[in-house]
C-alpha cells in the first residue's frame, strides 16, 4: 500500500494545477503522525483524482461552448446567407 508521503510525491507534478485550499489541506495532512496519514491517505487521494477530474471535466464543457459558439455563428451566417438568396430569387420572380 502506498504512503501518504508516495501519494503527494506521485501529484508534485500537477501539485500546481491544484486549488490552493487542496494544497493547503495536504500539506497540513502530512503533518500529521503516519498512523493518522495513513487512514487519511484514501480521502486524500479520492479528493485529488476528483478536484483533477472536475478540472478535465470543466476544461471539456468549455472546449464544447466554444465549438458550439462557433457553429452558431456558421449557422446564422447561412441562415442570413438563404435568407439573401430567397429574397433575390423572390424580387426576380
Amino acid at each position: 500500500m502506498k504512503t501518504f508521503e508516495s501519494t503527494v510525491k506521485n501529484t508534485e507534478e500537477k501539485w500546481e494545477k491544484l486549488p490552493q485550499d487542496v494544497r493547503n489541506l495536504l500539506g497540513k495532512l502530512q503533518e500529521l503522525p503516519r498512523e493518522y496519514q495513513a487512514m487519511l491517505q484514501p480521502f486524500a487521494e479520492d479528493l485529488v483524482r476528483g478536484t483533477q477530474r472536475r478540472r478535465e471535466i470543466f476544461s471539456l464543457i468549455q472546449e464544447s461552448v466554444a465549438q458550439l459558439r462557433l457553429d452558431m455563428k456558421y449557422l446564422i451566417f447561412d441562415l442570413e446567407a438563404t435568407r439573401r438568396e430567397r429574397d433575390a430569387c423572390r424580387k426576380q420572380d
